[in-house]
This record gives C-alpha cells, sequence and structure tokens, in this order.
C-alpha cells in the first residue's frame, strides 16, 4: 500500500487551502488566503503594508540586511500599526525565501511579506504554497505570503499586482493598482485613493 506524501514534498496534485474566502484588502478586490502572491511597481511596498493592515495578529516584514533605506515604522502608520510588525534582516541572500518558508509554515503569523532583490524561482515558489497551506491546516487561520519583486516576474505565483503613485500635489494621495495576473481573474486596472472607511478602488480605462 503507497504511502501518503509528506506535507513538505512537492507532488503534481492540488495543494489549494478550502478557504471560500479572500482577504479584502483594496475596496471589495481579495487575495486568496493561504497562498502567495506578488507585488511589484514603485509602490509595492505601500501595497503590502496596506495588505498587512487587513489581517489581524502579527506580521513578518523579511528585507535584506545589506539594502539601503529599509522600512521605517513611521512609514508603516497610515496602513498598519507598526507595532503589530516583526522586522526580520537576513544576511545572506538564501536566506529570505528560508525565512518566509518557515514563518508560512508555523501559522503562528497572519501575513508574511518577503522584499526581493530578484524574482525566486518557480520551485521555490511552490515551496512557499505548501508552506503557507501546512500553516492554514496547523493553525486553522489561512497566512497570507507576499512576495515583492523591482519588474513582477515571479512564476508560480497566485495573483500578481502593480501598484504606482498617482498622487495630486502634495496632499491627494492616489494610485493606480493593476491586476496583472491572477488564476481566477482578468487583467484590470483601478484607480486607489482614500475615502470613507479606507481606500477605495475605481476601475480605471
Amino acid at each position: 500500500m503507497a504511502s501518503a506524501p509528506a506535507p513538505h514534498m512537492l507532488t503534481r496534485a492540488s495543494h489549494r487551502a478550502p478557504e471560500p474566502h479572500g482577504l479584502r484588502f483594496v475596496g471589495d478586490l481579495t487575495l486568496a488566503p493561504a497562498r502567495v502572491h506578488e507585488f511589484c511597481g514603485l509602490s509595492r511596498r505601500t501595497l503590502a503594508m496596506i495588505a498587512a493592515g487587513r489581517t489581524e495578529g502579527s506580521v513578518m516584514w523579511i528585507a535584506p540586511s545589506w539594502t539601503l533605506g529599509g522600512p521605517h515604522p513611521e512609514g508603516f502608520m497610515p496602513f498598519v500599526d507598526p507595532g503589530r510588525v516583526v522586522f526580520v534582516a537576513p544576511k545572506r541572500a538564501e536566506d529570505l525565501l528560508w525565512c518566509m518558508e518557515e514563518v508560512l509554515r508555523s501559522g503562528i503569523v497572519t501575513a508574511t511579506v518577503a522584499d526581493l532583490p530578484d524574482p525566486p524561482s518557480l520551485t521555490a515558489v511552490r515551496r512557499l504554497h505548501l508552506a503557507a497551506e501546512t500553516g492554514a491546516a496547523a493553525s486553522g487561520a489561512p497566512p497570507l505570503g507576499i512576495l515583492l519583486t523591482p519588474e513582477g516576474a515571479a512564476q508560480g505565483v497566485e495573483s500578481r499586482w502593480a501598484l504606482s503613485p498617482r498622487h495630486h500635489g502634495q496632499t491627494a494621495l492616489s494610485w493606480r493598482l493593476e491586476r496583472l495576473r491572477a488564476r481566477t481573474a482578468p487583467p484590470a486596472s483601478w484607480a486607489v485613493s482614500p475615502g470613507k472607511g479606507g481606500l477605495v478602488a475605481e476601475t480605471a480605462a
């Protein structure tokens, strides 16, 4: 009798978590839970803060120790309480994804962000999906995985989003949000701006 594959092994079978609802992060737009999504564009870190702010509990923010101008707690305040964010700064490039995989697998953190200098491999992304699903099964709370990449070229991600600034003057905040790829939705774009109760997304031309 063949034994079932170990949880950490990659297979061709679907490992999608049986969670019917997504996380609403901008207006009515959602992110599938227990999956890994990619954010790119000039304002990708802002988008990650916005998404993290829609979750509950702790947020793990992983960024290279050698990067100048890393995340500053004051920059998080408009979007997410910086007291919820745990900052991790690995000294080796290979430890960025290792840290993310371990955190997702633990299931104790609701959102994990990895700020990457280059897109990960397809195998690495698959491992992250499996880790998120393992964490969801262990904790009952599907963790959200977010990859930040400069160009948006990661393979195998659940969805890919780009956020670019479209501010007017020094006080009127506005962005252009693009859904570049998603397994269950077509590409689209929105104009995003602050509104009553949070950010508002209006379909852009």
